[in-house]
């Protein structure tokens, strides 16, 4: 399962991420941000048009933005 297909509210694990479908400099960014491998996330919003993008996260205290593209880049695991 990807991570933009993590309902709202959820939790989940980072398991994988396919750092070949990101542009490297997204990738450093998310990196920055803490998304890598490991990382424990939540979904806590959805966009307002048509639900796709952005997608904010909570990892940590933080609640950060993701494209929709860079969430089905990220391969989780559920609690």
């Amino acid at each position: 399962m990807t991570l933009d297909q993590l309902a709202r509210g959820e939790s989940a694990r980072i398991s994988h991420i396919d750092w070949d479908q990101l542009v490297p400099s997204e990738g450093q960014r998310l990196r920055a941000l803490g998304l890598d491998e490991g990382a424990d996330v939540a979904i806590a919003h959805r966009g307002v048009f048509g639900g796709a993008d952005p997608i904010a996260l909570t990892v940590g205290r933080m609640t950060i933005a993701v494209r929709r593209a860079h969430a089905a880049a990220m391969q989780i695991t559920q609690d």
